[in-house]
Order: structure tokens, then C-alpha cells, then sequence
């Protein structure tokens, strides 16, 4: 296996590896809860450097792995790929190499004499749900979590985390509450909800995903305890642009009261925050 498969490396720049060498570095990142850019030549006239379907694996910190003729072209199509990574959208390119440049291509300092077209796929891992309470209100989350679609881990150290009480979860932690906090992985791609009710629980959780950064935080509550929360996570020094990404209270506002409806509020913005993104965008 080449060593650019390794989980400790960085992308090689300039490698011509085989589709199967790329892809299974793009599952590899997929695995480790990290987006990147598949660029792939979809179409060529006159000359190029290589032909359709050669393929170029961009990751969230610029390192690329494959190529698709190297050059100025190549560092367009990094920097193209990073843009297309923050907006979440594929796009698609037209390369001039060395030939007039027709309006909407951009032009490369090349000899190759043609065109190449290069589209950008933004390929983004599945989130998990990861809840830390099992009770009235986790129950139903992970319940409808589990039916949209996600994989769900739960963690709590009460008696209601079980397996029988969770058959489908992924994962179920139930050791030590805040030693089970730092076994569990938190992907960059997670959606993290706090729904246990105990204080000391609910800061140790927030603590924790706020370290780990996940895509999203959520904590069941009242804007009193919401408030509260806030105030001692950013006394403890947590930057205040990551306290305020909290969603808090958790959920889309539809007049919840029943625990059922409560975690309907809450699937509903947790596919949002997968659909969309978070923290929602300005309208």
C-alpha cells in the first residue's frame, strides 16, 4: 500500500495513482468524518496533459493527492476546490491551455493547445447523531434521528441506556458519565445534542463537544439555563463565537410540549443542520 494511504500522511500533490488509490483515500477521509473535492476531467478538446476521467482528490487543508496535469492549472483547481469545500456546492471549470480563452474559461500558461473541463464534486461524510441523555426526551430523538436516516450513538450513565431500550444505535456509552464523554469520537461532520437534564451532565457534555467541535451542538433547556450555561462556559475561557453556535434552546420553535413533539422539533433542526448547515445562514 502506498504510503499516502497512510492515516498520518498528507496528500502527495503531482501522483499518478490509480482511481481505486484515490478512492479509497477519499473512503478513508469519509471514515474520519472529513469532507474533500473530487475533481475529475469530464471533457477535453485539442491537447492536454491527461484525458477524460483522470482524477484529483482535494482535502479540507489544501493537500491533493492524483493529478490532472499539474502547473498553474492545479493550483487554480486547489484553490477552486477549497472555495467549493466552504460554500458546500460542486462547481464546474473550463481550462484554456495555451489557446485563446474564450468568456467563463481561464487561462493557463501551457503548451498542451487546448481545452479541458474539470468538475469539482464536494463529497461531505454522513453526520452521526450523538445524544447524551437517555431519557423522555433522548428516547424519542434517537428514535426519530434513527428513521431519518442517521446513525445514532447515545451516552448516560442511567439505568435507561440500554441496548434493548437503543437496538439500532451505533454505539451506546454507559460507563462513568465524563469518562464516557472522552471515549466516544466526535467527528467534525457529528450533530451533538445534550437532552440529559442534570446540570453537572450537561456542562461536562458541552465541554466536551465544544473541544471537539463538531458541525453542531444542541442543549435541551430554558433560555434562563440556556443563558446560565453560556455565561460559565465562557468564564471556563470557551471562545465566545463557539458558545454562541449552541443552538438553545434546541429545536425548531412548532409550540412542542410533549416529549414526542420536543423531539420532533429537534430531528427537524438536526436535518436542517444537515441539509443547510449551521448556524443557519442570514436570510
Amino acid at each position: 500500500m502506498s504510503s499516502s494511504l497512510r492515516p498520518s500522511s498528507t496528500l502527495r500533490r503531482g501522483s499518478w495513482l490509480s482511481d481505486l488509490e484515490i478512492i479509497s483515500k477519499l473512503n478513508r477521509l469519509l471514515d474520519e468524518g472529513k469532507a474533500a473535492v473530487l475533481c475529475t476531467l469530464v471533457e477535453k478538446s485539442g491537447s492536454g496533459p491527461r484525458d477524460e476521467g483522470a482524477k484529483m482528490l482535494v482535502d479540507s487543508e489544501g493537500n491533493s493527492l492524483g493529478t490532472i496535469g499539474g502547473g498553474g492549472m492545479e493550483r487554480r483547481l486547489v484553490e477552486e476546490a477549497l472555495g467549493a469545500l466552504k460554500e458546500g456546492q460542486p462547481r464546474t471549470l473550463v481550462f484554456a491551455l495555451g489557446v485563446e480563452p474564450e468568456e467563463g474559461t481561464i487561462p493557463v500558461d501551457s503548451k498542451c493547445g487546448g481545452e479541458v473541463k474539470i468538475f469539482l464534486d464536494v463529497i461531505t461524510p454522513e453526520p452521526r447523531v450523538i445524544i447524551a441523555g437517555s431519557g423522555h426526551i433522548g428516547k424519542p430523538v434517537a428514535d426519530l434521528a434513527h428513521i431519518a436516516g442517521f446513525e445514532v450513538v447515545v451516552i448516560d450513565d442511567a439505568v435507561t441506556a440500554t441496548l434493548k431500550r437503543f437496538p439500532f444505535a451505533q454505539s451506546i456509552y454507559t460507563g462513568p458519565f465524563e469518562e464516557e464523554l472522552k471515549r466516544v469520537e466526535v467527528r467534525h461532520a457529528d450533530l451533538t445534542v445534550v437532552v440529559h437534564g442534570e446540570t453537572d451532565h450537561e456542562l461536562a457534555a458541552l465541554r466536551s463537544f465544544l473541544r471537539r467541535r463538531p458541525a453542531y451542538i444542541g442543549l435541551l433547556g430554558s433560555r434562563n439555563k440556556a443563558a446560565e450555561h453560556r455565561r460559565q462556559l465562557l468564564a471556563e475561557g470557551f471562545p465566545r463565537k463557539d458558545v454562541e453556535k449552541i443552538s438553545t434552546p434546541i429545536g425548531i420553535d412548532i409550540g412542542a410540549e410533549t416529549p414526542e413533539e420536543i423531539a420532533i422539533s429537534i430531528v427537524a433542526e438536526l436535518i436542517e443542520a444537515r441539509r443547510l448547515g449551521w448556524p443557519r445562514k442570514a436570510p
